[in-house]
């Protein structure tokens, strides 16, 4: 018999072991978003008729989903009521800010294991595709049964992180990005091949390096 995954919500330390307990959601969501954008800039070129974009920056992946709470199988609708707010108070306090940091807290949702969507690397959690690692940037909470002495029962969070890496994390997915791209030289007058081969670390690369850029005569490049 295969137990049903429960999706979970972790809060992080700095060195990326979790602190406290994981919090489990009550259901599963049915859907969530993930959302990444582009910063792009216009440069309007003077007698064209559209401006030439430039790439500015990546702009932080966001997560956003609603998870639904319910409290009445522990106490009923009654005087006996449990509020829903005590399942739902801890999700809460991601918003809050830490006393200790004095900064949001990190949180990583995770659910479905390695097939969580996009393929993402945190160096803090010592290898891949760990769920989403971010920070809340807003939590809307909607109370959606109340019992007659005013005690909330059922409530949907609305909530939207925004991923969250270190510094160290995103030098290392930039040198990761830019490893298959070619090297490029500048080269002055009347050097060789070999030179060229040199300055890149491998001076008997000369050969390919002259096939690849179409170079008869190797001992100049023109």
């Amino acid at each position: 018999m295969k137990w049903l995954a429960k999706a979970q919500m972790q809060r992080l330390r700095a060195d990326g072991t979790v602190d406290g307990s994981p919090l489990d959601v009550a259901f599963n969501p049915t859907e969530y978003t993930l959302t990444k954008g582009a910063q792009i800039t216009e440069i309007p070129i003077p007698g064209l008729g559209n401006p030439m974009l430039q790439f500015v920056h990546g702009q932080a992946e966001t997560l956003a989903m609603e998870l639904f709470f319910d409290s009445t199988d522990e106490g009923g609708t009654g005087e006996d009521a449990k509020p829903v707010t005590d399942l739902t108070d801890p999700f809460y306090q991601l918003i809050l800010i830490d006393p200790a940091t004095r900064a949001l807290p990190v949180g990583l949702f995770s659910w479905g294991g390695d097939a969580f969507p996009g393929g993402r690397s945190y160096e803090t959690l010592g290898s891949n595709r760990h769920g989403f690692k971010g920070v809340i940037e807003s939590v809307r909470q909607r109370f959606t049964m109340v019992s007659s002495l005013g005690v909330p029962l059922r409530a949907t969070l609305a909530i939207s992180m925004k991923e969250y890496k270190t510094l160290s994390e995103l030098v290392a997915e930039q040198s990761v990005q830019s490893s298959d791209r070619p090297a490029s030289q500048v080269v002055g007058e009347g050097q060789s091949l070999t030179d060229v081969a040199d300055a890149q670390g491998n001076g008997d690369d000369w050969r390919g390096m002259a096939d690849a850029n179409g170079i008869d005569n190797p001992e100049a490049v023109e």
